[in-house]
């Protein structure tokens, strides 16, 4: 037996298909909840960004304690929303990949269409928010500012927080809590989780690699490894690592973009073990605490750890450039670009082009992003659409299912917006893989990016793999032992770069350069006059 604290019995939704298990659904009223055992034993977990969730969510009076009967390692999961307090036995993730343009993204319309591949039906459906958010970005802003970092990226971070905020407060009465925001270069990653499930991360811990000129972060790779624990009695966190990438672009750049992968394994390194990141240190007392993140020295191990690591899930999005061709479309090329009024059959559909797709074949020779698989693929090129196209996007009386075919004639049709992951249960076992794909599309075309963004929204159990049903995933290359120097040295060439960039390409920049101009000279002459006197 073990005490609730702080929910309400609800019995009028006993009959919902992922509560039967229990027989029982509540509805959480404060993000503070935690089980502790009837005997006064504790088990809950110093809660990551506890204190932005407690913020974000009204504090409601505190309800009679509930004594509820709950099957021993059940995994609870307490929601902000008119959900339910379920034996949740899976985390559902919605990714998303983007290609911002260098732009600041349309908030009211991407926030429109942010959900728009959550599944129609099914107990996965759009009626149940995610559990984790994850967005992967790429050129987020011009080069100046992303090369800066800092306040220069704000206005664009802050925008897609927006676009969150927004889909999520159209669709349902819950929150989410931003536990990363993050850049390499003009490539972005954030990731959001549900304030119930915020509460339970017990570390994030982040890396980034360049792959652009000189290793420099205009194209590159931003990681995120976050350790969830499931709210329950006994159980280690499960690793979950993100990776947002954006590799060499050209119809003739394959081979660059293979050599960016191996870069990517090879220097896109985590320096703290798995579930050894960051930990909360409560300081102060009373109402008024303060919670820092501290490093974790709790586990012996020291090693420095890629992105292959055993037990984990593996998920990497992003402007991956891979190609229908190697070479640029020729004059009446155009002509045999994908059509949206064709039939299957019609040799202009999408389905005969996406046979010619470089990252398939590529994978299927292992050649780039080793043991990764992919969702079904069932939707047109995501690139590279014509500005007459993005113009009729932004005009609601434009048939968008037609227009949105309308590609530049200067590349070809592509789909380089991808999400993979790793699912290493090893064949034979007779179990399908642990990463459920629920649906994988693109959203509409926006007006302010020739790409279409595209999502993948998986089902993955919310406990850690069992080691004998997991498959030890073997790294393809080794970890660059110099890793940490070379991302060092171009982060120096990048802010150096970023400076020239902003005072020779932004407005900003060039007021800057002329009043100091006008200040140095007028200087010069008011010394210059003085001497003379």
């Amino acid at each position: 037996m073990y005490t609730v604290k702080n929910i309400n019995w609800s019995p009028a939704t006993v009959d919902h298909p992922k509560e039967r298990a229990c027989n029982a659904r509540c509805t959480m009223q404060h993000p503070s909840t935690m089980i502790s055992s009837a005997a006064g034993g504790s088990t809950d977990r110093p809660p990551l960004a506890a204190q932005l969730a407690a913020r974000a969510t009204p504090q409601l009076p505190t309800q009679p304690q509930l004594l509820v009967p709950l099957p021993p390692n059940a995994a609870v999961s307490f929601h902000t929303h008119p959900f339910r307090t379920t034996i949740m036995d899976s985390l559902t993730i919605y990714l998303l990949t983007f290609n911002c343009a260098r732009n600041l993204v349309d908030v009211d319309r991407f926030s429109q269409h942010f959900f728009d591949a959550l599944p129609l039906d099914g107990p996965d459906s759009s009626a149940a928010p995610p559990d984790l958010v994850v967005l992967s970005l790429q050129e987020i802003a011009p080069l100046a500012y992303a090369f800066l970092g800092g306040s220069f990226l704000t206005p664009y971070f802050t925008s897609l927080t927006q676009v969150v905020d927004r889909a999520v407060a159209q669709r349902w009465d819950t929150h989410y809590v931003n536990l990363l925001t993050d850049n390499s270069g003009m490539t972005g990653l954030l990731v959001f989780a549900r304030s119930d499930i915020a509460d339970h991360v017990s570390s994030v811990d982040t890396a980034r690699v360049g792959f652009g000129f000189q290793e420099m972060g205009n194209k590159g790779a931003v990681g995120a490894r976050v350790s969830y624990t499931a709210p329950k009695l006994a159980g280690d966190p499960v690793d979950f690592t993100f990776v947002a990438a954006h590799l060499a672009p050209m119809e003739y750049g394959l081979e660059q973009r293979n050599a960016n992968w191996r870069s990517l394994v090879e220097r896109l390194v985590f320096s703290r073990p798995p579930s050894a990141g960051r930990r909360i240190v409560e300081t102060g007392s009373g109402s008024e605490n303060e919670l820092l993140l501290q490093e974790s020295t709790s586990s012996p191990q020291q090693d420095r750890r890629g992105i292959y690591i055993p037990a984990s899930y593996l998920f990497l999005a992003g402007d991956l450039n891979y190609r229908t061709s190697s070479v640029s479309p020729q004059k009446d090329d155009h002509t045999r670009f994908p059509r949206a009024d064709v039939d299957p059959s019609d040799p202009r559909h999408f389905s005969h082009l996406l046979k010619q797709d470089q990252l398939s074949r590529e994978m299927g020779q292992s050649r780039c992003f080793h043991g990764l698989s992919e969702a079904p693929i069932t939707f047109p090129p995501t690139y590279k659409y014509a500005l007459a196209a993005r113009q009729a996007a932004s005009d609601a009386t434009v048939d968008s299912a037609r227009s949105d075919r309308q590609w530049t004639r200067t590349r070809w049709p592509s789909w380089c917006d991808r999400v993979l992951y790793l699912d290493n249960t090893p064949p034979g076992m007779g179990k399908p893989g642990l990463v459920r794909p629920l649906r994988y599309d693109a959203l509409p075309l926006f007006p302010t990016s020739d790409h279409r963004a595209v999502a993948l929204v998986v089902s993955v159990p919310a406990q850690p793999k069992r080691l004998e049903e997991a498959t030890e995933p073997v790294a393809p290359f080794p970890i660059d032992p110099e890793w940490r120097r070379k991302r060092e040295e171009a982060r120096r060439k990048e802010l150096v770069v970023g400076c020239l960039a902003y005072l020779g390409w932004t407005w900003e920049g060039n007021v800057l350069l002329v009043a100091t101009t006008v200040g140095i000279l007028g200087a010069w002459l008011v010394l210059r006059s003085l001497f003379s006197i």
